[in-house]
């Protein structure tokens, strides 16, 4: 995948936003990482629970989103030490990442650091057999310590089914949990219990609600969430396109 931008389908994005990251036999953590002012370098450890070697391969890219939807690139900016990873059983490993500039950006910068489990006798170069791919967050902060997210919410019918778009025209991303939308009725529609995505900081997401077509939004909803773990509500009128 190096040198090609890639874009994160449904099925990565399930993996990345899995918490905690735990599956088979290795369990990763923190599942979020975040470079404050003057810190140049983080880590993530490793840790296999089996009685089998695992063995894996680390990768940064930088995380985007475009079009609506996510967008992943191979990046330089952080190194990760080191990237190829064989782990014994019941042991555990430190993954070091080094972002390689000191300045401070003027908004929060993003990247995925992805861990791909492989067959030893395949080897990484083969890019053939992934048993299981983790994906973490790793945010660096910009400058501005009062740094935020500023979010606008639309939704709105496209064929046939409703979507929701947020625009973030803050510095900081929006980790968007417990989203639920009211209509004027006082009608409500849990759309996610737990964690439903990110928006970047000055980025447009968009999703297709699990909500039937059929489903009264239209007119003026309530919205009531969790952003970045903070209760927050904000109102917007749905359309039909």
């Amino acid at each position: 995948m190096a040198g090609v931008r890639a874009r994160m389908g449904g099925l990565l994005l399930a993996a990345a936003l899995a918490w905690p990251a735990l599956a088979a036999n290795l369990q990763i953590s923190p599942v979020m990482i975040t470079l404050r002012a003057g810190q140049g370098a983080s880590g993530i450890t490793l840790q296999n629970l089996g009685e089998a070697a695992v063995f894996g391969q680390v990768r940064v890219f930088q995380w985007e989103q475009k079009d609506g939807d996510d967008v992943l690139t191979p990046s330089p900016d952080v190194v990760a030490s080191p990237p190829i990873i064989q782990i014994a059983p019941k042991s555990s490993q430190m993954i070091r990442l080094v972002r390689r500039s000191e300045q401070l950006p003027p908004s929060e910068l993003t990247y995925r650091i992805l861990i791909d489990e492989i067959p030893k006798d395949d080897g990484p170069a083969s890019g053939v057999d992934i048993r299981l791919r983790y994906s973490v967050p790793l945010f660096v902060l910009p400058a501005d310590a009062r740094a935020a997210p500023a979010l606008a919410w639309s939704v709105f019918k496209r064929d046939g089914a409703w979507m929701l778009r947020v625009r973030n025209s803050g510095t900081q991303r929006a980790q968007i949990g417990a989203l639920q939308l009211s209509n004027a009725a006082g009608q409500r529609f849990e759309i996610a219990a737990g964690l439903f995505g990110y928006v970047l900081a000055g980025r447009v997401r968009e999703w297709r609600l699990p909500t039937a077509g059929d489903a009264d939004l239209s007119g003026t909803l309530a919205v009531q969430a969790n952003i970045n773990a903070r209760p927050s509500s904000a109102t917007t009128v749905a359309r039909v396109d």
